[in-house]
């Protein structure tokens, strides 16, 4: 296990810039991320781009565009109805024509005039990025991607794992040494990659509900099942570490203040797992009630304090939205040690 904890650049920084943007990717590098992290979803002729859902509206111009009126619709996502507009439902080129929006702007106003200012990345275009900005790096920047919504995709034709090795194999980073990483919710579609690359794969694991491909398959598994001891086995059968919500590592009274380690990192690390944490985020609305300032929900409480526990705890990286703070927490504790 690493001595130092990594930082991935979670969708870049989107404390500060749009989400999944170019410049929030380049921000989260000139501050010193080791990854940035795109989630990927499929449009309708199978190219991969960088949106957290496939869902739009929230997070780009969608809307306001009279030429895509007639494509919002209501659809079932992963069991859940969702109305709005879909990547799947466009073409490459129409979505380039979309610019990003905020999509906290009550919690992060400051990013409200960026608006219109940026397109959709591919993750090839994504991959471009870390790659020049690794030119006369000692150590290259990593790409730390998560597929969304596998199953679903998949029963529409589009199916994430071809789409992603083909383009892992296309860039030629497909190879045991390249600084990418793949995670994902869904166990199947891990282990389907399992097969197919030498790649470091994570785990990801929520504090409640269960992966759609076990709901869909009717496997009673939930996330807390795969967390235990016995669950962290299977998972380390197929991956090489796990991406917990960060309360799976340190637990939170009813009072929402921060308790005790809860013993993850521990068992996880007996079975050779990794344990990347999300998301630390600045804001008191995510922040655990002793390390809020004040009653403002978009101000930014002691987010060092709660970035040195979870180092304390052990974990070997965190998804961090605000870079600079992450690093500097990190060297904090580094020169403390």
């Amino acid at each position: 296990m690493p001595a130092t904890p990594v930082v991935i650049g979670h969708r870049g920084v989107p404390g500060e810039r749009l989400e999944h943007t170019r410049a929030s990717y380049l921000l989260a590098i000139e501050q010193g991320c080791d990854y940035i992290e795109p989630d990927v979803v499929a449009t309708r002729d199978g190219v991969l781009v960088a949106r957290h859902e496939n869902e739009i509206d929230g997070t780009t111009d969608v809307a306001e565009r009279p030429e895509f009126a007639d494509r919002k619709t209501l659809k079932v996502v992963d069991g859940v109805p969702r109305a709005g507009w879909f990547t799947e439902d466009f073409t490459l080129e129409e979505i380039k024509t979309l610019r990003t929006r905020e999509r906290l702007p009550k919690l992060r106003p400051q990013n409200i005039p960026l608006a219109h200012t940026e397109e959709i990345l591919t993750f090839e275009e994504v991959l471009d990025i870390a790659e020049e900005a690794s030119v006369g790096r000692d150590e290259p920047i990593g790409v730390y991607v998560e597929t969304k919504h596998p199953t679903y995709f998949a029963g529409l034709g589009l199916d994430l794992d071809d789409l992603l090795i083909a383009d892992l194999e296309r860039r030629g980073v497909n190879h045991e040494g390249a600084r990418i990483v793949i995670q994902s919710d869904e166990t199947t579609h891990l282990r389907a990659l399992r097969e197919r690359t030498p790649l470091t794969l994570v785990q990801l694991l929520d504090r409640q509900g269960a992966p759609y491909d076990l709901k869909a398959a009717g496997d009673p598994r939930s996330y807390a099942a795969l967390a235990t001891p016995e669950g962290l086995r299977d998972v380390a059968a197929y991956a090489d570490g796990i991406g917990p919500n960060k309360s799976l590592v340190i637990g939170r009274d009813r009072a929402q203040r921060l308790t005790r380690e809860t013993g993850l990192v521990r068992d996880a690390h007996e079975l050779g797992l990794l344990v990347h944490v999300w998301t630390m985020r600045n804001e008191n609305n995510f922040l655990p009630v002793d390390l809020r300032l004040g009653r403002d929900k978009a101000a930014h409480g002691d987010a060092v304090r709660e970035y040195l526990a979870f180092y304390d705890a052990g974990v070997d990286g965190v998804f961090s939205d605000f870079t600079q703070t992450a690093v500097r927490a990190r060297e904090a504790w580094a020169a403390r040690r």
